[in-house]
């Protein structure tokens, strides 16, 4: 007598269970202090490199400060009384230092983990989704502008540049303006296929910083210009840090931090859609 003994068929794991262990279930799973965890764990051991772009505006405050003010004497400020030009400056380059250090994180170092590290296609394959890793990302680089914002502006109180007490929200202020660059920055830079395009980055962040009203007035260009000039995102971050470090703060702040409001939410939707677009499809 025998017995009828059939081999079992091998069993294989079902391919759409394999996919969602894989894929993220939806595009935001609320796991963005992931991302910034990683950048603090990472800047820990390179935290020269964040000294190094607060420095920069440092120098050029001290050299206006100590030089070329001499020269100008005092200038026209915000509330129409004679200040020195180190007063009128210090402001702007406050917003600048907003600005240059959330570009370049959310620009140059968002590149290189999207194209070369590879960073986001291994964050993808968790249960992180495209608005965990851009909300992320524009975090840090919203950290780090606010980092150089804080030396900055802990500089110009030991300068006597601050005659205030609007100016204690010219921090949060700041973080406003990082966060309206961050978000662009880094949705502009889904869009970059090569190291070539960031001399586009370049050229939008140099002459902005030179014509926005940093070292002189809008006044001094012809009407067309003045149009021109008060759409640049810069021009309404200085005007804001002036306004708030004088004193002079009226309803038009509110124009200022709607039109930042409006960068962070367009370039948030902007990198999110884009990264799920390039890594999920």
């Amino acid at each position: 007598m025998t017995t009828d003994v059939r081999a079992e068929p091998a069993t294989t794991p079902e391919p759409r269970g394999l996919l969602l262990r894989i894929l993220p279930s939806a595009s935001y799973a609320g796991r963005a202090n992931v991302v910034i965890e990683r950048a603090l764990k990472v800047y820990s051991r390179g935290w020269m490199v964040i000294f190094s772009g607060f420095a920069e505006p440092l120098f050029y405050l001290v050299a206006l400060g100590v030089g070329f003010s001499k020269l100008t004497g005092d200038v026209v400020g915000p509330n129409g009384q004679l200040i020195s030009y180190t007063a009128f400056v210090a402001p702007a380059l406050l917003a600048s230092s907003a600005m240059n250090g959330a570009v370049y994180d959310a620009t140059f170092n968002v590149f290189f983990k999207f194209k070369y590290g590879k960073l986001y296609d291994a964050m993808l394959a968790t249960p992180l989704g495209p608005v965990d890793v851009a909300m992320g990302e524009i975090s840090w680089a919203l950290i780090r502008g606010g980092l150089y914002s804080t030396g900055f502006l802990v500089v110009m109180a030991v300068f006597g540049l601050l005659s205030s007490w609007w100016a204690i929200l010219a921090l949060p202020a700041a973080l406003l303006i990082s966060l309206g660059f961050a978000a662009i920055g880094m949705g502009a830079t889904t869009f970059m296929r090569s190291w070539q395009d960031f001399d586009l980055v370049q050229l939008s962040i140099v002459p902005m910083f030179l014509f926005s009203t940093t070292f002189y007035p809008v006044t001094v260009y012809p009407g067309p210009i003045q149009v021109v000039v008060e759409c640049l995102p810069l021009y309404h971050g200085i005007e804001l840090m002036r306004g708030l470090t004088s004193g002079v703060v009226g309803w038009s702040m509110l124009g200022h931090v709607a039109y930042f409001a409006v960068m962070a939410v367009i370039g948030l939707v902007v990198a999110s859609k884009r990264l799920g677009k390039l890594l999920l499809t």
